[in-house]
């Protein structure tokens, strides 16, 4: 599932700061004002004069993104439209998914939409082909300049590149207290084998080591989804990985029973789970967003979540390198294994008009990352080359683009999110809620799954 569904970061006092720089150095004035203050270091109109004067221009905007993460996206749409002179009306829903097809049927898209899921772009493509536009030559130039090409191939359909991607995120991450591990002379791993002799050292020295939860609402379970995905890429490798993923292999290949017994090794092991929450059956109860609160605390030491997860933390703790809590890199069988999971979401057009394009062209661009960049408190980056790595506000979320264009690292995008919807965001979720919450098998909850997989 993606994470714009789940994560809410606060605005915060360098976000309006951010907005009020952007804004003041789209004027012409290249003197900055009678203070120089207004720095050149972002943005000016000349570099919006490749979408041409779009004077009394709108361009509606349907997302998933709503407030307080919505007044960010707003934000960043400031220099566009006081260097362009176009409106931008921006529509967030919570019941996107369900709508847009609603509104694609009946005749009323939006100019642009922000897919959650590679797969839910297919399917649009594939149910509404003559709705869904291609995108136009400026975004494709900008989308094979800026963005890898594994980016590239999670926005094309059958040859056709039809999205860029907005935001990103890296989900292969351990949350953990710095200074509790300087306490206890713990080090962060660098192999799959260390960490499972960190987990039993932390154990024999009395301690739970991980703590877990999976409740999410009516989306319980994706946080399991994520363990496994991220443990295939490591125990089977990318290739496989992708294979799963794309049913080539059936969901309860082999070599999946054995990724989730490895995830097993640590979830369903009684004496790593579930610190300061419970026993096994307790991670399908436990709040995902409340559920590594025992860190801080000392009732658990580890935690597997992505970048977005530092929204939860109590406002006094520091996320920092040193500080109260931070994260590491969740390792590869040995440490030059690499793989990384994560995901994002994609701008789409349904409408060929100029200043249409133009939008989307700005969004898959460095200006739009650096704008978005320097109104977001934490929690986002973009997997745009061209980003100012130096504007994002967080520690964790620098360290999360580092690893995202670190090129010695294998990216893959969620899979859950590229299967089809009633699998990813379906029996998925409901299988792995059942597997922690009773004594159902790796293979009886595999074979469910696979069971379910819609005939092509």
């Amino acid at each position: 599932m993606n994470s714009m569904g789940r994560r809410r970061s606060q605005i915060t006092a360098a976000s309006a700061a951010g907005l009020l720089i952007l804004v003041g150095a789209c004027s012409t004035d290249t003197d900055g004002g009678s203070d120089g203050e207004n720095t050149a270091a972002a943005i000016d109109c000349s570099q919006f004069e490749q979408y041409g004067d779009l004077e009394g221009k709108t361009i509606s905007v349907y997302t998933s993104i709503v407030d307080p993460e919505a007044e960010e996206q707003r934000a960043s749409y400031a220099p566009f439209e006081e260097c362009t002179g176009a409106e931008i009306e921006y529509e967030g829903s919570r019941e996107f998914e369900a709508q847009l097809p609603v509104r694609l049927t009946a005749g009323n898209p939006p100019d642009i939409a922000y897919i959650p899921q590679p797969g839910f772009l297919k399917s649009l493509v594939e149910d509404f082909p003559d709705v869904v536009v291609p995108a136009g030559e400026s975004v494709v130039s900008n989308a094979n300049e800026f963005y890898t090409p594994e980016w590239v191939d999670y926005g094309t359909v059958d040859g056709k590149l039809y999205a860029t991607p907005l935001g990103a995120n890296v989900k292969s991450f351990v949350w953990y207290s710095p200074s509790a591990f300087a306490d206890a002379g713990y080090e962060v791993p660098t192999t799959w084998d260390e960490l499972m002799d960190l987990s039993q050292q932390i154990a024999d020295d009395g301690a739970i080591p991980w703590c877990a939860g999976i409740e999410s609402g009516e989306a319980t379970g994706w946080p399991a989804t994520d363990w496994v995905e991220d443990v295939v890429l490591r125990t089977a490798g990318p290739e496989v990985y992708d294979q799963w993923v794309n049913h080539e292999i059936p969901f309860n290949d082999p070599q999946i029973v054995a990724a989730l017994g490895t995830v097993g090794d640590i979830l369903k092991n009684d004496t790593f789970v579930n610190g300061g929450l419970g026993g096994v059956t307790s991670i399908a109860t436990a709040p995902w967003n409340e559920s590594a609160n025992g860190i801080p605390d000392g009732t658990c030491w580890l935690h597997r979540a992505a970048n977005f997860y530092q929204a939860n933390w109590d406002e006094s703790l520091e996320v920092a390198e040193d500080g109260d809590v931070y994260a590491f890199y969740l390792p590869g069988k040995t440490a030059d294994d690499k793989p990384l999971l994560g995901g994002g979401e994609f701008v789409t057009a349904f409408s060929d008009r100029p200043e249409v394009e133009a939008f989307h062209a700005y969004l898959s661009s460095p200006e739009w990352a650096n704008a978005k960049a320097s109104v977001t408190g934490q929690g986002w980056f973009s997997a745009n080359s061209g980003l100012d790595a130096s504007l994002l506000q967080s520690p964790i979320d620098q360290l999360s683009y580092e690893l995202l264009t670190d090129p010695s690292y294998t990216f893959r995008f969620d899979g859950s999110d590229q299967m089809p919807g009633a699998v990813g965001a379906g029996t998925f979720w409901t299988e792995m809620t059942a597997w922690v919450a009773s004594d159902k098998s790796d293979e009886d909850v595999l074979a469910a799954i696979e069971a379910s997989w819609p005939s092509s």
